[in-house]
């Protein structure tokens, strides 16, 4: 019988091929991602430190875990409704089901019955009013799984149900707001207007996005003999989890130990999300005296948590002759849902990057937080930035289209530069950041312009496109220009502990979570390159509040950033002090090591040069230096520098550094049908001095498909009640394999290290490829002003589904057929 440690070795046939599994899944990938050539330190390609375990199914996720015995399984009863007031709930019945152990709502909560994460109006349960459909009303506890979920069709709960807010704009209006307006503003944004030779205006719908997580929501929480409790959870925060479930059991926070292994996928949905679930389960196992199990079932789940945030965004934008910005006025308005959640930095960083990778001028950017009865929408990858990029987007397409200029034109006329010909600045954005290394995003424009052909592949897709009456062909290259940082100034920190043992093997932990995005193998690969070892000699241990405390959530593409900086910190500290020792021990062998010279390599402290060069072996050393009473163990720090940003004001250096990019997607669409396909993708992606180039380039394919499918497929649909009717797969759609584009070339940009001193002079990579997307939108657009002899640009809003691609090409054959002049346009007037 096989088990599955058999399945991590290669295993022969009776024929004596007894290798022939072992590459056989190789395929002609990227040599970026051949692992065996490199020892694995940071900068070379590994797989993914659990890669095996996720292919044999020896990774373990929550729901994996061997429960203790006499578990509970915790299920919870939600709102059918989406605003109301609760005028009864009668739980005697649930209570008394066969299996129920346990019953709880509002009044049972010990401590805190409000948990939002960064400003109040989250509560654990709702007693009263009731704010959107699937809030959780009261949990049941009980032996199995089926008994909780079938007690909770006993309870009696009603509700006088009331009209539901689901128009953020109208809310918007109203002033129904969960945070308050806030305002970017630079020059005079007015008199730019007034004076500019053109002005357009255009409206744009941007969708949401479920995060579709293939783990939901889920955790295990064990009662601890004092008065505490641990908690076992997919969780992207485990310290604000930690928190939150000692202020609702009111215990002091060091009674709480949060422990995430992995995650099953998180995108931002287990960043605040997580929290609510381990805070039911925590009350139950302190009053039972039991473990407690929640798994929500996926249409629960999907109901329950918040989004995507949908956006409802505008410009006004005044432009000269060439198409060049010289200022205007874009608004932003988020579908918050009915709580703050993380809307504030989702919506600020929403005008952060209002601009993208182009010079606004004289700008005003102004972010409105509607509420709704919906879900509270929060952080999701590329948090709020990509929403926020899209108007701007939109509008390049719009201006080229009014000027007879190819879109690519336009675009790299608007780029950031030092200045225009008359010396105005082009170099600051709208909040007053200057934006750096220029010279990178014009070059990559550039590079990925020539290597994808783009003008002759434009050039023949415009003469494709004059005979095709009915498929047309369309192209768009567009690039990012993405902020990397919390926007919140106290969360870019990070601590870490390194333990080395005396056989020489190593132990890192750090305050990151692992959601597959890699977090944990380049944390390795960091400590292994500080300490001059193989990969295979430093292991990771799963995230615990016990271990370092005080984390951040990993989040705003900063998880390597922060803890591989604070990994390093600790591992050059211990390497530093094993030097000190050494210089001192030897010090009469061979007339001593020069400390002066000294190195880790190869698994070998190397002391000397050239002929006078000395090698003690890694074992050697790590043992003589506990038996001289050295720490082996050593915790290491790291905040970033320079940033900050007053709010007052509207102005500051949010961002330590831009990750840049640039795309080009081709696309061809059926304009009878408004099914489409996307036959090409070319993509060059600035990742500095990669720490690792295969996980990099995963990211980088992997992001660019969720962003492909937040533009094009995934529609989130809720009725006039406010249910959310897209919950569950059959009704949800996310790429599959068959939209990946029939020509994928994804590239990392070379020769442009991080210009600040990050770790190793990489950069982030787990948001910014998310918005190479955007040129899969804007090549459907391109296909689609076919139909009007490119004159102007559709208004076509997302997700582009079939059926928005086909409402658009109609609208444009309208006009055609009425004979629009310049002065008239389906989606926007001159004013």
């Amino acid at each position: 019988m096989r088990t599955l440690t058999d399945l991590d070795q290669p295993r022969g046939t009776q024929d004596g091929t007894q290798n022939d599994i072992r590459h056989r899944n190789q395929g002609d990938a990227p040599l970026a991602r051949d692992a065996v050539a490199s020892r694995g330190g940071a900068g070379h390609a590994r797989a993914h430190e659990s890669a095996i375990k996720h292919v044999t199914g020896r990774a373990d996720y929550i729901d994996d875990l061997p429960s203790p015995a006499r578990t509970l399984h915790v299920m919870v009863g939600q709102s059918p409704v989406a605003h109301g007031r609760v005028t009864r709930m009668d739980l005697e019945k649930v209570k008394a089901y066969p299996g129920v152990v346990d019953v709880i709502s509002l009044a049972d909560v010990p401590g805190h019955t409000d948990i939002g994460p960064v400003f109040p109006g989250d509560p654990i349960f709702a007693y009263d009013d009731i704010s959107y459909v699937g809030q959780s009303l009261f949990a049941v506890a009980a032996d199995s799984y089926k008994a909780a979920r079938q007690a909770l069709q006993a309870a009696v709960v009603e509700i006088d149900e009331q009209p539901a807010s689901l128009d953020p704009v109208a809310a918007a209006e109203r002033e129904e707001l969960v945070r308050p307006t806030h305002v970017h503003e630079r020059g005079d944004w007015q008199a730019a207007l007034d004076g500019a030779t053109h002005v357009l205006e255009g409206t744009q719908f941007v969708g949401g996005q479920e995060h579709f997580y293939l783990e939901g929501q889920a955790c295990l929480v064990e009662p601890s003999e004092d008065e505490g409790v641990v908690v076992h959870t997919s969780n992207q925060h485990p310290s604000e989890t930690q928190k939150l479930v000692a202020e609702v059991l009111n215990i002091p926070f060091h009674a709480v130990t949060v422990s995430t292994r992995r995650m099953g996928g998180g995108f931002g949905g287990k960043e605040t999300q997580a929290s609510p679930w381990t805070c039911i389960a925590a009350i139950i196992a302190r009053r039972t005296g039991r473990a407690a199990k929640v798994r929500v079932p996926r249409a629960d789940d999907t109901r329950a948590t918040g989004k995507r945030h949908p956006f409802h965004n505008t410009y006004k934008l005044g432009f000269d002759e060439r198409g060049v910005l010289t200022g205007g006025d874009i608004d932003v308005i988020g579908d918050c849902g009915y709580s703050p959640d993380l809307s504030e930095a989702v919506v600020d960083r929403a005008m952060f990057h209002a601009d993208n990778a182009y010079s606004l001028g004289s700008a005003r950017v102004t972010g409105k937080r509607a509420k709704t009865h919906t879900a509270s929408n929060t952080a999701f990858r590329g948090f709020g930035g990509p929403q926020g990029m899209m108007i701007i987007e939109r509008a390049m397409d719009d201006i080229a289209r009014y000027i007879g200029e190819d879109p690519l034109t336009v675009r790299k006329r608007n780029l950031y530069r030092e200045s225009d010909a008359d010396g105005t600045p082009r170099n600051v954005t709208h909040y007053g950041q200057r934006v750096e290394q220029l010279s990178l995003l014009h070059d990559i424009v550039a590079q990925v312009e020539t290597e994808s052909d783009y003008w002759n592949r434009r050039r023949e897709i415009t003469h494709f496109n004059a005979q095709s009456p009915i498929i047309k062909r369309g192209l768009a290259l567009t690039p990012v220009k993405f902020g990397i940082s919390f926007t919140a100034q106290h969360l870019n920190q990070a601590g870490a502990l390194l333990h080395v043992y005396t056989d020489g093997s190593v132990m890192i932990n750090h305050g990151g979570t692992e959601m597959g995005q890699g977090l944990h193998t380049k944390v390795c690969q960091v400590v292994a390159r500080e300490l001059g070892l193989d990969l295979e000699q430093v292991r990771i241990t799963a995230t615990r509040t016990d271990k370092v405390p005080n984390t951040s959530p990993t989040a705003a593409s900063s998880g390597t950033d922060l803890n591989g900086m604070a990994a390093r910190d600790a591992a050059s500290k211990l390497r530093e002090r094993l030097f000190d020792f050494a210089a001192v021990h030897f010090e009469h062998d061979a007339g001593g090591l020069d400390r002066e010279t000294m190195r880790l390599e190869h698994g070998q402290l190397v002391a000397g040069l050239g002929e006078a060069e000395q090698r003690i072996d890694w074992g050697e050393l790590v043992q003589a230096a506990y038996l001289g009473r050295i720490s082996l163990s050593e915790k290491g720090f790291y905040a970033t520098p320079l940033i900050h940003y007053d709010r007052a004001t509207g102005r500051g250096r949010p961002f330590y550094y831009y990750a840049h990019g640039a795309a080009v997607s081709e696309v061809e669409v059926d304009t009878l049908s408004g099914e489409y396909r996307v036959s090409r993708v070319d993509i060059i992606h600035d990742v500095g001095d990669s720490l690792n180039p295969a996980i990099d380039i995963g990211q980088v394919e992997g992001g660019f498909i969720q962003g492909m499918g937040w533009l094009t497929s995934e529609e989130l649909k809720w009725n006039d009640a406010g249910r959310l009717i897209s919950d569950a797969p059959s009704t949800y759609k996310i790429p599959a394999f068959g939209d990946l584009p029939e020509t994928f070339n994804v590239k990392l940009l070379e020769g442009h290290p991080n210009s600040q001193a990050n770790i190793y002079r990489s950069k982030a990579v787990g948001e910014p490829p998310f918005m190479l997307a955007i040129s899969v939108w804007s090549a459907l657009r391109d296909a689609l002003a076919s139909l009007a002899d490119y004159r102007f640009c559709p208004v076509l809003d997302t997700p582009a589904t079939p059926e928005r691609v086909l409402m658009a090409a109609e609208t444009l054959r309208q006009a055609k057929r009425s004979r629009y002049n310049d002065s008239v346009r389906p989606d926007h007037e001159p004013v």
